[in-house]
């Protein structure tokens, strides 16, 4: 190590995030699944193209993705039985009383506010679309904070739609009036050039 003075680049990063959720069977289209069933209810015009470009934003925040780097290689660790007793066994059958899991899923959906907390705790109790499959630990893996993480990243991209459907009511629009690629407030701005 250099003395702390080693960073690692934010492309790095990013692929590294979706290398691991690809390993363990997530996509971004399952994501955004839950995503488009939270907001259709109360965004017209709302498509699963608007919610996969959500997903990809909350997905490219460096909070979000040290996360879903530590909660999967622990997920990993465990699952190799690599982790210090009696840290196996707790994170190995997921003990209903060890909430660190939670603690991270909910730490990391407060930079996009009391919205998506809200949801966080909507998904981390009702475990909906590939955050029920991945609760019920099939085929061995060992999911503790995976399923927690997922419902953290639907939750944040749930409330970036909401904020947004804020703006288009404002002017007059709904998701119907505005193309996926425009979904990122934060990327793109009426009337200004970047």
């Amino acid at each position: 190590m250099d003395g702390g003075k080693f960073r690692v680049h934010s492309d790095d990063v990013t692929k590294a995030t979706h290398g691991a959720l690809e390993r363990r069977g997530v996509t971004n289209e399952d994501i955004a699944k839950i995503v488009l069933d939270m907001q259709l209810p109360f965004n017209e015009g709302l498509k699963m193209e608007h919610c996969m470009e959500s997903v990809e934003s909350v997905l490219r925040k460096r909070e979000i993705q040290h996360a879903l780097l530590v909660g999967i290689e622990l997920d990993e660790l465990a699952e190799q039985g690599k982790l210090s007793r009696p840290l196996q066994q707790i994170v190995g059958s997921d003990e209903g009383l060890f909430g660190v899991d939670e603690m991270i899923g909910l730490g990391a959906v407060l930079t996009y506010g009391s919205i998506a907390v809200t949801t966080f705790g909507h998904l981390d109790k009702n475990k909906t679309g590939i955050i029920h499959k991945l609760d019920t630990k099939y085929g061995g893996q060992v999911h503790t904070f995976l399923d927690d993480l997922v419902a953290s990243v639907a939750a944040c991209a749930s409330a970036r739609i909401a904020h947004r459907t804020r703006d288009l009511e404002e002017q007059g629009k709904t998701f119907e009036d505005l193309a996926p690629e425009d979904t990122t407030p934060e990327i793109y701005v009426e009337g200004t050039e970047t």
